[in-house]
């Protein structure tokens, strides 16, 4: 008895650190010298492709819908809107847009276990970078670290539940890791005593998650622009002393809830600390659509090469049937697509778009495009399989496509990996090549090829505002120079 009564003293004058308590520790303590080469040539990568889609997204209806309802919020303080050079909004609606027009074509990076880690952070980080005082500059390197602790939270939370590893069934999970990933970002930047990162975690928890059911509609994009939104909300609010609960993190009820078999860990002493992206690559996407996608696309290329003849596809009347033996991932399973959004999330059209294209381009999106009558005819002659050992995993996942003619030749190949795939990444030429397309259609070709130098030398960088001086894009006056 003795014995155990000395044993819950000790307990009680040394209790042991929460989980949630030691990643406050780590998003105040981590500092650039933790940054490593691996891991600063990665994220400059990420940023780049971040901006390059965001600019993109700027042309899409749900940016412009966003975008509307943004500019009923007023602030002496405010943030550049990218690619917009008359609209300026408070930096909580300026980071909400930026993430929305990020993921409005679901052309974002894409991580495993499964979420775009990107979109949610790094609209905080520029926003704020511009609301902060011009002293002390914030630096390139600064930018950097707060990005990485953004998207280092994420990947823990991440891989504290199996279930996290499958493809996602119930919840968005950039709404959920992102909203935190966010929160830890700005906390980061902002510079937050470890207890005030503690309450940033705890109330970003409560405006977390987003359900699935809204996949495949204008409401999706939303979930990356409320994700770095609420974030920031979390960190003024903790800034002003509300409190949440300290373990929000440790618990089933608290950040738990989201999973069904969470296990949290405390994560590992700052002396010996290593970062999940330099142990994880990210995937790049070579087309606007769901990241499963693009195993269907690979395949249906591949197959194409037997159907082509003196360059013209086989008539769509010449096949009987297409196969797609993929992984049963129901809100990608759409055989009839009405929608650009329903379109990205579509099996079944980006199998036939390539088939018949040969390619699968932003422009492969639009309506004309979807209900073109070959289109159709395909359309209604694709069917799924699932084979067993197929699982929704982004690390394991395959594709294996079968076109049958009507004279009964088959034609069967499969994609283990596809080009933009961690395991096969875009090179860098390709990646800027991808940034130029995007970015192009909002800035000059000037200000793209200085965004492209910038970010390569962003550890370099003395002070931010030189990169977010080129994210609103060109004055009307200089537009009209331009296009004299």
């Amino acid at each position: 008895m003795q014995i155990h009564s000395e044993c819950i003293t000790v307990l009680t004058l040394f209790p042991l650190k929460s989980v949630t308590e030691s990643f406050a520790k780590v998003i105040h303590g981590l500092k650039v010298g933790h940054l490593t080469d691996h891991v600063i040539q990665r994220s400059k990568r990420m940023i780049l492709d971040t901006l390059g889609v965001g600019f993109l997204g700027t042309s899409t209806e749900v940016f412009h819908k966003a975008n509307a309802y943004s500019k009923i919020y007023s602030s002496n303080v405010s943030s550049t809107v990218w690619g917009q050079p008359t609209l300026r909004l408070p930096p909580t609606y300026a980071a909400f847009v930026n993430g929305v027009a990020i993921h409005s074509m679901d052309f974002d990076d894409t991580w495993h276990p499964a979420t775009h880690p990107s979109g949610a952070v790094l609209p905080v980080l520029l926003a704020l970078s511009e609301a902060l005082p011009p002293s002390p500059k914030f630096s390139g390197l600064d930018l950097l670290l707060a990005f990485n602790v953004g998207i280092e939270v994420q990947g823990r939370l991440m891989n504290f539940s199996k279930d996290a590893n499958d493809i996602p069934k119930r919840f968005h999970p950039p709404s959920v890791v992102g909203t935190l990933g966010s929160a830890a970002a700005a906390s980061k930047m902002l510079g937050l005593s470890m207890t005030n990162c503690q309450k940033a975690l705890a109330i970003a928890v409560s405006h977390a998650g987003a359900p699935m059911a809204n996949a495949a509609t204008q409401t999706k994009p939303l979930h990356m622009g409320n994700a770095a939104r609420h974030g920031i909300e979390a960190v003024f609010l903790a800034m002003l002393g509300l409190q949440g609960n300290k373990q929000v993190l440790d618990t089933q009820t608290g950040f738990g809830a989201f999973y069904t078999n969470y296990s949290p860990k405390v994560l590992p002493n700052l002396d010996s600390y290593t970062w999940l992206l330099d142990q994880q690559d990210v995937a790049f996407k070579c087309f606007p659509a769901h990241l499963a996608t693009h195993w269907v696309a690979d395949a249906a290329a591949s197959v194409r090469k037997h159907l082509v003849t003196d360059r013209a596809m086989f008539p769509t009347e010449h096949i009987e049937r297409i196969v797609l033996r993929i992984p049963d991932v129901r809100y990608v399973n759409r055989p009839f697509p009405d929608s650009e959004h329903e379109a990205r999330h579509s099996f079944q059209y980006v199998a036939c778009a390539m088939l018949l294209d040969g390619g699968v381009t932003v422009s492969s999106f639009h309506k004309d495009q979807i209900n073109r009558p070959q289109v159709r005819e395909l359309l209604g002659k694709v069917e799924l399989e699932h084979p067993q050992d197929n699982l929704p995993n982004f690390n394991t996942l395959y594709c294996e496509l079968s076109v049958t003619l009507k004279d009964g030749a088959t034609f069967t190949e499969r994609s283990d990996t596809f080009y933009g795939h961690w395991r096969k990444p875009l090179s860098q030429k390709d990646l800027e090549a991808k940034f130029r397309a995007n970015a192009s259609r909002m800035l000059s070709c000037d200000a793209v090829e200085r965004l492209i130098k910038i970010v390569d030398n962003l550890e370099g960088l003395e002070d931010c505002s030189v990169l977010t001086s080129l994210l609103k894009g060109p004055s009307p006056s200089e537009m009209i120079s331009q296009s004299i």
